[in-house]
């Protein structure tokens, strides 16, 4: 899949182009649509392109013919994962961002408004690529398929394309849902965009829209075991099935725990994942060969260059070397040995190595009662204090903050990426972790299973964690489950969701930096549980309605 993202320039330079001369042919758009949907093999690189949403920009990497215009929001920060990353860790007890970039101090001291641009950019970048899905959808429909008289073999295997494209639609429709609440309803592939104004469709909608796509396609896309890695598997819409019925109670009011043990137990009982050895070698430079990823967001520092995904979780963590008064943390030494790189500080040779912005809150640091044991403890604290005292920060304020290097543009031997700029580390969007801490938790709130297996699966975590069983556990609470969720999936895009899950994103019952807009956190509105949808939105359609509470 990463050496087909190459060919989309191609394609949509084809699909972009206009006519210059001859007007008396038909438009040209239509008709190099039709050109390239009557060649069955085109179809792939049609896919990639939706593949490569969730990690590229535009038509340019990294940068220059971009998707969403830059009048909106900067190119380099309009990247699927990048969006999502912010609007999901910065308001947490995870992160912050010392930039002072518009609305960035927002997301981090809770001031957030519907005119917020990363706010609107996210917004926009998850309905571009439900709506870029859509027209693959509507393209390879049976219909039009047997209208353009490919064979039987064509035909299925752009079925299974098909069933990837909607997996992808689906998992857009999740962050969407989960982040915006009430979206507009783009679910209908066969309505042309911009013919009509969307009516708003509500959560309960869009959840069993989302359930019955991914049940439908989950008998189509290929097992794990035998799919291309980097695409959509059957596991990997079981997985998003899971995390859906776990959410349940959120979305829509409804229990539906059982359901997320079921699907939880596919994926683990498919056999095709198990925990990689090392938790560090999920987050490297050559974690394709992990056995734990169930769905990345494939990076590769050649072929799909962008400002955002995993370059920007490494080099936006990257601090000059000079600022730290000692070397490499514990933990990296522990894993590594002395032959760990001093100047690995910089994941990368050059000056875009460091970028001086994400900075851990105090609090995560302090989800680790055994810092050094632990190695999922992935922090520089040398020559660095707890506190985050100022937002946005400045010169002064430079050493404030502990830095995280659980991302890294570094092999698990050592050796740098491909590019010096571009990170070649895939984004774990799924992992097994996670299944197993969700088969836990929907058991903890009454789906069933065994109390056993969660314990299993929990103190499997600790034991690579820790390298032993000192730190088993014999039973189990929710509070214990949020803490783990924390340590072991810190920086990988769930925390927010995570705290609305567990009651405590908003409110009075747990405060951390910053939250509420005050340095040592206070008591935040439960509307803002949803962020808003973008003003402009609402001025553009009229069907749309704001969120209450904006």
């Amino acid at each position: 899949m990463k050496r087909s993202i190459f060919l989309l320039s191609i394609t949509f330079v084809f699909l972009l182009s206009s006519c210059l001369k001859d007007l008396d042919r038909e438009p040209f758009y239509e008709q190099t649509s039709i050109t390239i949907y009557k060649d069955p093999s085109n179809y792939i690189h049609v896919l990639a392109k939706l593949y490569a949403g969730l990690a590229v920009t535009g038509q340019n990497g990294p940068a220059g013919n971009a998707d969403i215009s830059t009048a909106i929001v900067d190119e380099g920060f309009s990247q699927y994962l990048r969006m999502l990353w912010k609007l999901q860790e910065l308001p947490t007890d995870e992160a912050k961002c010392r930039w002072n970039d518009t609305g960035i101090p927002d997301l981090g001291k809770w001031t957030w408004s519907d005119g917020n641009q990363w706010v609107r950019g996210g917004y926009l970048r998850f309905l571009y690529q439900i709506t870029s899905c859509n027209e693959f959808i509507k393209q390879s429909s049976d219909e039009l398929l047997d209208d353009r008289g490919f064979s039987d073999e064509d035909k299925n295997r752009i079925r299974t394309y098909r069933a990837e494209a909607r997996f992808l639609k689906s998992l857009s429709l999740f962050h969407a849902m989960d982040i915006f609440g009430n979206i507009p309803d783009i679910t209908d592939e066969n309505k042309f965009p911009g013919t009509e104004f969307p009516t708003q469709a509500n959560r309960q909608f869009l959840f069993d829209y989302i359930e019955s796509e991914l049940l439908d396609v989950e008998s189509t896309l290929a097992a794990a075991s035998s799919q291309e890695y980097g695409r959509a598997s059957k596991e990997a819409a079981q997985t998003l099935l899971a995390k859906l019925y776990l959410n349940a109670n959120v979305y829509v009011g409804t229990n539906r725990y059982a359901d997320a043990i079921t699907y939880s137990e596919k994926v683990i009982n498919s056999g095709a994942f198990s925990l990689s050895t090392r938790y560090t070698d999920v987050f490297r430079a050559d974690n394709q060969n992990s056995p734990e990823i169930i769905f990345p967001v494939t990076s590769d520092g050649t072929r799909t260059l962008s400002y955002g995904a995993t370059t920007f979780l490494i080099n936006a963590s990257g601090f000059p070397t000079d600022t730290f008064t000692s070397g490499v943390n514990v933990g990296l030494i522990k894993t590594y040995g002395s032959a760990y790189p001093a100047f690995s500080l910089r994941d990368t040779t050059g000056s875009t190595a460091s970028w001086q912005g994400l900075l851990a809150c105090k609090e995560l640091i302090n989800q680790f009662p055994d810092s050094t044991a632990d190695s999922r403890f992935q922090f520089v604290v040398g020559g660095r204090t707890p506190d985050i005292s100022v937002l946005p920060g400045s010169s002064l304020t430079l050493n404030e903050g502990y830095v995280v290097k659980k991302f890294r543009n570094l092999t698990s031997s050592n050796v740098f990426g491909s590019n010096s700029s571009f990170a070649d580390t895939d984004f774990p969007m799924f992992r097994l972790a996670d299944v197993y801490l969700i088969y836990a938790e929907a058991h903890l709130r009454g789906g069933g299973g065994s109390l056993g297996q969660a314990v299993n699966y929990f103190n499997a975590l600790r034991e690579r964690a820790y390298g032993n069983s000192n730190q088993n556990v014999a039973t189990l609470t929710l509070d214990d489950i949020l803490s783990e969720r924390s340590r072991e999936l810190y920086w990988e895009a769930h925390r927010r969701t995570d705290l609305i899950r567990f009651g405590k994103f908003t409110g009075g019952s747990y405060t951390w930096t910053w939250k509420g807009n005050n340095v040592s956190g206070s008591s935040t509105s439960e509307h803002l549980n949803l962020y808003p949808l973008p003003a402009t939105e609402l001025t553009a359609n009229p069907n749309l309605k704001q969120n209450p509470g904006y």
